[in-house]
């Protein structure tokens, strides 16, 4: 049940998001088969630097990424049936957190089903030029996922609080 809990939590929390990379790719490949503006490619490079370092950086190597490892490993050392058929779910907090955790959770869950249903509204190539940054930033966060997991499961020291109840 052990590896179960590893596999299944960070395979599906892994899953989730490279599933929002894969879905958006088309639009920011439909929006650089035009012929970009000069202002366009300047707001660019600015959005995917501004969601390299606030999406990929500090949310996700510095937040998310170290959490989801840390609630897998938790759940591989305190399996509960539940806990591991909705291993993805725990590992990203959404249950069997600190009322805190949960809060920040689902409000920024909820902040993003906001964002995403504005972003679809945006013509092209406004729309791929934001969905581009996004993906930036969630390819980032996949790359932490993985280089935590390979630092905490593959024997090196890795300390930081699942923020379980």
């Amino acid at each position: 049940m052990r590896y179960l809990a590893i596999f299944w939590g960070l395979g599906g929390v892994f899953c989730i998001i490279g599933s929002a990379v894969f879905r958006l790719t088309p639009y920011v490949v439909e929006a650089y088969s035009d012929q970009l503006t000069l202002f366009q490619w300047l707001i660019t490079i600015g959005w995917s630097v501004f969601m390299l370092v606030g999406e990929g950086y500090r949310g996700f190597q510095k937040q998310f990424s170290p959490r989801v490892v840390a609630r897998a490993k938790y759940l591989s050392e305190n399996p509960k049936p539940l806990h591991v058929l909705l291993a993805p779910l725990f590992c990203m907090a959404f249950f069997h957190a600190t009322k805190k955790r949960k809060i920040v959770t689902w409000s920024l869950t909820t902040g993003i089903i906001i964002l995403i249903i504005l972003v679809r509204q945006l013509p092209q190539p406004w729309r791929g030029i934001v969905d581009l940054g996004v993906i930036l930033g969630l390819a980032y966060g996949l790359l932490w996922i993985v280089i935590f997991a390979v630092k905490c499961f593959g024997g090196g020291k890795f300390e930081v609080d699942p923020e379980v109840r």
